[in-house]
């Protein structure tokens, strides 16, 4: 997990800035190092700073993509609601990339809930999640990661993940998994 590997891009790559949460592509050639591999993502860092590369672009990183990052929600054998397990364990591969726990044990994820589109006979998901400070300019990027790990659970058509303020996140919603990894206990 926390292994510093250097690698040359063999393609061009869509990247999110850490902390900002720019949007950027690095080019093919570019030489990177590779500081964290959380949630099947990847968190370089190169002449440009420091980055969140989608799982889905490891193959540019001489990496194999992870299981989710061929997944869709479109599982034409899937009947009924998503597993609500499912979608919980998907949320643990979500990852803010200067933190090492997932979401979910960072206490950010508020509700979670799968409804049925009597109309599309089809089920989306509304998530409502919060950030570990209001500055945090990865929070878009996170959302996404969230909705992209929601959206690879079997049975879910759409994920709408929006990022609240209310009730504000303080450390004592870490759970006691969390706490461990951080050393808070």
């Amino acid at each position: 997990m926390y292994s510093t590997d250097e690698r040359t891009l063999t393609s061009e790559v869509p990247a999110t800035i850490v902390p900002y949460g720019d949007q950027v592509t690095i080019p093919e050639g570019t030489r990177v190092q590779i500081t964290h591999r959380l949630g099947g993502n990847f968190t370089v860092t190169w002449e440009g700073g420091m980055a969140q590369i989608n799982g889905k672009y490891a193959e540019a990183l001489g990496e194999e993509a992870p299981a989710h990052a061929s997944q869709s929600g479109s599982d034409d054998n899937h009947e009924g609601p998503p597993d609500e397990e499912t979608l919980w364990e998907a949320l643990r591969t979500v990852f803010d990339p200067e933190i090492p726990v997932n979401i979910v044990d960072l206490g950010l994820v508020y509700t979670l809930e799968s409804k049925k589109d009597e109309e599309a006979d089809a089920y989306d998901v509304q998530m409502s999640m919060t950030l570990t400070a209001p500055g945090c300019g990865m929070g878009p990027a996170i959302a996404q990661d969230a909705k992209y790990k929601l959206e690879g659970v079997p049975g879910v058509r759409e994920a709408n993940v929006d990022i609240v303020w209310d009730p504000p996140w303080n450390q004592d919603m870490i759970s006691e998994v969390g706490k461990m990894e951080l050393g808070l206990l």
